[in-house]
Parts: C-alpha cells; sequence; structure tokens
C-alpha cells in the first residue's frame, strides 16, 4: 500500500499550522519532524516501550503535531483510498490498533533466544515485516502511516538489542521497491518486505 496518488494540483499546497505552504516547504518541515520522532523513539528504546495504541499515537504526535495539530496524533476519523486499496472504516480503526498490539505482546514472547542469532534474527525480520504491513494495511492516520510504522519497527528493533533499521522508501527506485513490497504482503507474500527489512539490519549490525 502506497499513499494516495492524486493529482498535483491537489497535493502542490497543504494547511499547516505556518499557513499554507508549498508542497517544497512542507517537505522540510516533514524532515525536521521524523528527526523528532527518530528522538522519541531513542528515549522510548531506554525504557524499552511496550507498543500500545496510545504509543503509536504519541509517536505520530510527536513527529507531525506541530505541522498539523488538528489531526496529527489522532486516528482518523475519514474514510480514505489508498491508491486501489481502501483500509478498513475508520470507526473500526481502535479495534483494529489494540488487537495489532496484543498480537505483537504475543508474539514477542515465543522469539527464540538471542544465543541462537541466525534463527532469532530470521524471526525477528518475518516479526518486523507482519507488523510494519498490518499498521500500514490498517492505516490508522489521516497521513504518514508508512513513516510511523518504519519508526515503530525501529523501536522494536531497539527494544529487541538490534541498531536502527534505514529502511529507504522514500523516493526512486527505493519508493517503488517499498510499494511493490507492500503490495505482496497485501496478498501474504512477505518475502520481498523481509528482504527489504533483513538487507537494512544486515547494514545496522555491520556499521554497530
Amino acid at each position: 500500500m502506497a499513499k494516495s496518488t492524486k493529482p498535483k494540483s491537489a497535493t502542490s499546497f497543504k494547511e499547516t499550522a505556518f499557513g499554507i505552504l508549498p508542497r517544497s516547504r512542507v517537505v522540510i518541515l516533514e524532515q525536521e519532524g521524523i528527526k523528532k520522532a527518530q528522538q522519541y523513539i531513542l528515549k522510548l528504546s531506554d525504557k524499552k516501550a511496550e507498543i500500545t495504541p496510545e504509543l503509536i499515537c504519541a509517536i505520530h504526535k510527536e513527529g507531525f503535531g506541530f505541522i498539523f495539530p488538528g489531526w496529527a496524533g489522532k486516528f482518523r476519523a475519514i474514510d480514505v483510498t489508498v491508491g486501489e486499496y481502501e483500509p478498513p472504516h475508520y470507526s473500526s480503526i481502535p479495534e483494529f490498533v489494540k488487537n495489532l498490539c496484543e498480537d505483537l505482546k504475543e508474539r514477542l514472547k515465543y522469539l527464540p533466544s538471542p544465543k541462537n542469532q541466525e534463527q532469532f534474527l530470521t524471526e525477528v525480520i518475518s516479526l518486523l515485516a507482519w507488523f510494519q504491513h498490518r499498521l500500514v494495511w490498517i492505516h490508522p492516520f489521516q497521513d504518514y502511516n508508512g513513516r510511523v510504522a518504519r519508526l515503530l519497527t525501529n523501536l522494536l528493533a531497539l527494544n529487541l538489542g538490534l541498531p536502527l533499521l534505514i529502511i529507504k522508501a522514500d523516493t526512486g527506485q527505493d519508493r517503488e521497491a517499498y510499494i511493490k513490497a507492500m503490495k505482496a504482503a497485501d496478498k501474504n507474500d512477505y518475502s520481498k518486505l523481509e528482504s527489504i527489512i533483513a538487507s537494512a539490519l544486515k547494514k545496522g549490525l555491520i556499521a554497530y
């Protein structure tokens, strides 16, 4: 699932806390917001914070609330279309997110010991791919679902003693590959997304 594809005229300007801005200005603010959210993730990982619906909203607000105070950090209250995909009705989002967090908590209990590194990393990559795709599939927020899903992927990785993952998914070939991976995951084929996450993890471990 990718962000909604809209005509350029519909996305050239956005209403923000700083007024109606052109896309080029919004991108700069988004980059600042992502940095803020990443710092927040690092603080949360120090406490090994459990991922809950409230935490998911808090991360979204931390990153984008200063740009879009009206809706950032809140589950969407409208229905949206993402390309050809129609995410769940907005009224079902709280239940979907709650179930996702509960499923995650249960799956974390059954990860193999890190002492068996190969098996541990294989299972972690599978878990991260599943969680990231599922959150984007739910599409809980009006915007920035993919970015928040990747931030949460990093929180999970840090909580498990792994390094930050740089998952490139915003521009050019990286974005195309990521979209293909997410669409494949829509059909229960997580192999492409797992490959992207595994590559990011490998680079992170080497750097670490």
